[in-house]
Parts: C-alpha cells; structure tokens; sequence
C-alpha cells in the first residue's frame, strides 16, 4: 500500500503492473485475508500500525473484487480507470503536433502491438492495454525464471519505452496540463 501510494505518483505504469501483481496475489491466496496476512504483510518490515493498514487495505481490495465480479479474471475499475486516462492521453498525444516524438515512438512499437494481438487472438485490448498485457507477461515470465528469447526481450525493450514515455507525459500532464481549450478545438 505504501509503494502503491508512491508509484502512482512517480510511475504511473509501474503502478498499474503492481496493481494487477496484487489482483493475482488475491486471487492465488483465494481471497483468504489470512492467507495474505501471513504470506505478505507479516514478512514485510512495517511497525504494527502499518500492519494494519496494509491489511485494511489488502481487505478492501477482496471487497471490490467480490462487488466487481473480477474474482476469476480481469482488472478493477480503478485500475480499468488508470488505463482509460492512458488511453486518452495516447491519443491526445497522436492528434497533437507538438509531440511528434511521441507519435514517432508510438510508430516503432506498432508493429509489435499488431503482432501481438495476432498472436493472442484478441484484437478487443486497445494499442496501450495490450503493451500493457505484454509487459505484465514479460513480468510473470521474469517471476517464473523462464527463458526470455533475444527477439521477445528486444519487442519487450521497445513496448517499454514507448510505455515509459507514455507514463512520463501522463506525470507532465497531472503536473501542468499538456492540452489547453485550443487544443481540443484544433483536434
């Protein structure tokens, strides 16, 4: 709880992938608050109260995935939201000239995306869900200790910095916005 409180203010995508860690360690502690209790929080080196709060925290999390029916699979609305203004900014992003790097990014790591969906069958999760579902894969395969191949690590490489630019926009926009009126108007 405490690192989610400081990634989503530095890194908007590490926070999300933590996020959907955290849905998946629920899930694989089957809901079980005690479960959670003394295979995470009583390891971590955090003072009583601190305890509690993670525990709270971890409780309130089993609730809303219970209410949102995301116990089998999927994400929480609050994390769906995270994505929804990824999104947007991403395509803010595109239309706007004044960030032709950006779009240049964007560009290198398109085909990749479009492999990706290919592969999966999938062609629902939009270009910034499926860089994320790319890199939670990535992730889960790093936890596993399986053999990442050249070509997948250097298609990881480049749908991460393309998320990381991504990611530091979002941090410039919440600071001082990138887009004014006249930049809607012009869209």
């Amino acid at each position: 709880m405490f690192t989610v409180g400081k990634l989503r203010q530095e890194n908007i995508a590490e926070y999300l992938l933590y996020m959907w860690q955290v849905e998946d360690l629920i899930r694989a502690c089957n809901f079980d608050i005690e479960k959670i209790k003394s295979s995470v929080i009583d390891s971590l080196p955090l003072d009583a109260g601190q305890k509690r709060e993670l525990l709270k925290w971890y409780s309130e999390l089993i609730d809303m995935m219970r209410l949102e029916g995301v116990t089998g699979h999927g994400h929480l609305q609050i994390n769906k939201n995270v994505l929804i203004q990824l999104t947007d900014l991403h395509i803010m992003l595109l239309k706007s000239v004044k960030y032709p790097e950006y779009s240049a990014e964007f560009y290198r790591t398109l085909p990749i995306i479009v492999e990706l969906r290919a592969k999966s069958g999938d062609d629902k999760p939009g270009e910034i869900e499926t860089c994320f579902n790319a890199l939670y894969g990535l992730l889960m395969m790093r936890l596993q200790k399986r053999d990442i191949t050249d070509e997948t690590q250097k298609a990881m490489s480049q749908i991460s910095r393309f998320v990381s630019m991504l990611a530091s926009y979002y941090h410039k926009d919440k600071k001082e916005p990138l887009f004014g009126k006249e930049d809607y108007d012009n869209l």
